[in-house]
């Protein structure tokens, strides 16, 4: 499969709480760390999806673009399309982390801002069975991709950071993918069913996560399916959104259905929560598999026949 998407170096402070406006706290403690939805999304998709998984970005030409690239690499991601800049510095991520496990994140996007797909990447773009991108890269990258695929791939956009979507960029998503604030937030409607109504008339497909509740995938013309999500005690939420949704993704390069993609995707995020950091927290899908058996039942963690043969 193939994510278009950002990555960034994560700067984690943990705190007692998190700052009010106008305040200073003193941190309990400081981690650097590989991060950014893309690069987050893609280590989701390879190592607890089990998918073959390239990434298109781009990191400075500097001393954290070679570490990140080298975290990317020592998780399974094929790095070969991820651009280096010589003007612009790799991402950074400042986030706040409370005891709570809530976070703060502040985005600086360096890097990420000159992502651009080209003719050579059409070799790769042609190849995957799922496209995956989030909104830390300009929109029109995310479109120029999708425009590129085979017919019948479909592109599977998490609005986040939350923004409007251009028109452009909504008549390519086949699947669209928010939490419970992105969704008010693009539909500008507070209840949450009726906005993800008002959603679902503009693409096929709205899965929306909902955290400790789990995710309700809603597509046209169908029941909603309603996954829960397993009861753990969480530590560090960062990397849960990219985590569900490479994994849900990657489910479905394989050849998974969709209530099968969204139980291996709140499974792995459901382990993700209970360790720290971003990419070092994402499980393997041996895992993530056990963690589907043990909240959803034996035949549940079972792979499909399809799903079989595509990773063979």
């Amino acid at each position: 499969m193939l994510v278009v998407g950002s990555i960034n170096v994560d700067l984690s402070l943990t705190c007692p709480r998190l700052p009010a406006p106008g305040e200073t706290l003193l941190a309990d403690s400081v981690h650097r760390s590989a991060g950014g939805k893309g690069a987050n999304q893609a280590v989701g998709a390879a190592r607890a999806g089990g998918a073959a998984t390239t990434l298109i970005g781009a990191v400075g030409d500097d001393a954290d673009g070679a570490t990140m690239l080298a975290a990317l690499v020592s998780a399974g991601v094929d790095c070969d399309r991820v651009a280096r800049s010589g003007e612009l510095p790799t991402g950074l991520a400042l986030i706040t982390v409370d005891h709570a496990a809530e976070n703060t994140i502040v985005v600086a996007a360096g890097a990420n801002a000159s992502v651009r797909v080209t003719e050579d990447d059409q070799d790769v773009i042609a190849a995957a069975d799922v496209i995956l991108a989030q909104l830390e890269v300009p929109q029109q990258v995310v479109v120029a991709a999708a425009r590129r695929r085979r017919d019948g791939v479909p592109l599977v956009l998490n609005a986040a950071p939350s923004a409007p979507l251009t028109e452009e960029l909504v008549a390519e998503v086949d699947v669209l993918v928010v939490n419970e604030h992105e969704a008010r937030d693009l539909s500008g409607i507070e209840d949450l069913e009726a906005a993800t109504a008002e959603l679902l008339q503009r693409v096929p497909a709205v899965l929306v996560t909902l955290g400790a509740a789990g995710a309700q995938l809603h597509r046209q013309g169908a029941a909603p399916l309603v996954v829960p999500a397993p009861e753990v005690e969480a530590v560090d939420t960062v990397a849960a959104g990219d985590t569900f949704c490479g994994a849900f993704a990657a489910a479905l390069a394989r050849g998974e259905g969709d209530l099968a993609a969204m139980r291996l995707g709140a499974a792995a995020a459901s382990l993700a929560v209970q360790r720290r950091g971003a990419q070092s927290s994402v499980p393997t899908l041996e895992e993530a598999r056990a963690q589907v058996h043990a909240t959803y039942g034996r035949q549940a963690a079972a792979p499909s026949p399809a799903a079989e043969a595509t990773r063979g």
